[in-house]
């Protein structure tokens, strides 16, 4: 049970550290799960949306299918997901979108029914696997049978042979390739149908952010010395697994010297007072979407010492500074053009990235810091995309302040859609 929560075991209630925070917790106590209020309307909508993206793009690539391996196109294209982790690396559940025809969902074996009552699936078959897993010698048979059911079922619906693939290995690509078939970057074409939500997506994303929030406020209040980073960092999992989230993409959360060079994972490091606490969410939550938020704060709540005040004000000023160029129709050139220029001393322990999309998990476009960005990259930011914003600020010697947050692009500009508090520095 968290301090601050009314319904602690004695009865008696407690000061939370900051009371801003309190309110991200669940008002009807800490120990109960976020329950979504979205109605199962706004979900279909945002179904019918996605996919409806996709096959526009498909025609506009001009391709006769779209074949799907990787987890999170296939969520955003069904709104359907099974063992998503184990499948990113065992590739054994499919998808295949055909211009003028069905939409086929290929499920793993003895899971077919996790499908049932998805409104953008036509059919659901059993996938044919030809991991060496469960194939070994076997694979190459079964590669083709596979291979020649995808032939079938595309000249069967339509002359056109150009097939976009977001994943797959150099021998069944071979497979297809040799029935004739042109693969073409399906990843691309998925990323580019994805870049651009709709409201209800938004609706969703905002409950995602809802989740995170909660997570980032237990993770607050047991911000305290003696913890270790695995402890605090575990707060966020727990938040999000009983409230209906799917996984953590990575363990960014480290404190003290161990900040610094960032990318380092959370361990068994023992917290002491008044050290700094950073760390990103890269959280995939409820409904599939993504909260990638970044904070950073002392252990015991302690005021910052003046080299924290310090980094932690310039990481806001790039925060503010990038949010506020950030307008549809703006170039990722001119964006990098007026984008806040990092002080030389920082350089050397900058975060790569500015701003980049984000949906049901970092997507295109990643736009790198202005040390790192390439003037040949092209793309311009539109309505209706979400950015992240970015801020890595330390220097030698020093800790490492980590800031980032969440934003839509509406025809006025960037409006966050995390509300999480910034510390008082």
């Amino acid at each position: 049970m968290l301090r601050g929560d009314p319904a602690s075991d004695s009865g008696n209630t407690t000061v939370f550290k900051d009371e801003r925070k309190q309110a991200y917790l669940n008002p009807e106590g800490a120990d109960r799960p976020l329950i979504s209020a979205i109605p199962a309307t706004t979900l279909d909508a945002a179904r019918r949306y996605r996919l409806a993206r996709l096959r526009a793009r498909m025609k506009d690539w001009d391709c006769g299918a779209l074949l799907l391996y990787d987890p999170v196109n296939i969520r955003y294209a069904f709104d359907c997901s099974n063992m998503s982790i184990w499948t990113m690396h065992n590739p054994s559940r499919y998808a295949l979108i055909l211009a003028d025809g069905p939409a086929i969902m290929f499920e793993f074996e003895g899971a077919e029914h996790v499908n049932d009552g998805l409104p953008g699936i036509d059919e659901v078959r059993t996938a044919k696997s030809f991991l060496f897993f469960t194939a070994g010698n076997l694979a190459e048979d079964k590669m083709k049978s596979w291979a020649d059911e995808i032939a079938d079922l595309v000249r069967s619906h339509c002359p056109n042979l150009r097939i976009a693939v977001d994943r797959l290995e150099p021998a069944p690509a071979h497979e297809l390739q040799s029935r004739g078939f042109i693969l073409v970057d399906g990843q691309e074409l998925a990323e580019r149908a994805r870049s651009i939500k709709s409201a209800e997506e938004i609706e969703l994303m905002r409950w995602t952010i809802r989740v995170c929030e909660a997570g980032m406020a237990r993770m607050y209040e047991v911000s305290e010395p003696g913890k270790t980073e695995r402890e605090i960092w575990a707060e966020l999992h727990f938040e999000n697994a009983r409230s209906g989230g799917e996984w953590l993409e990575t363990k960014l959360l480290t404190a003290g010297s161990r900040t610094n060079p960032w990318y380092q994972e959370c361990s068994d490091y023992v917290i002491k007072r008044g050290e700094m606490i950073a760390f990103d969410t890269d959280m995939i939550g409820p409904y599939g979407y993504c909260a990638d938020l970044s904070r950073s704060w002392t252990s015991g709540h302690v005021a910052m010492n003046d080299k924290q005040k310090e980094l932690y004000a310039a990481a806001r000023d790039q925060i503010e500074h990038n949010l506020s160029i950030i307008k549809p129709g703006i170039s990722f050139v001119e964006f990098n053009q007026k984008s806040w220029r990092i002080p030389e001393k920082y350089i050397p322990y900058r975060y790569s990235l500015a701003v980049h999309g984000t949906g049901m998990a970092d997507e295109w476009p990643g736009i790198l810091l202005h040390p790192d960005f390439d003037d040949k990259f092209s793309g311009v930011i539109e309505e209706n995309m979400v950015l992240n914003v970015e801020s890595l600020i330390a220097e030698a010697g020093s800790e490492s302040i980590k800031l980032e947050t969440q934003a839509v692009v509406t025809s006025t500009g960037a409006v966050r859609l995390d509300t999480f508090p910034w510390e008082e520095a």
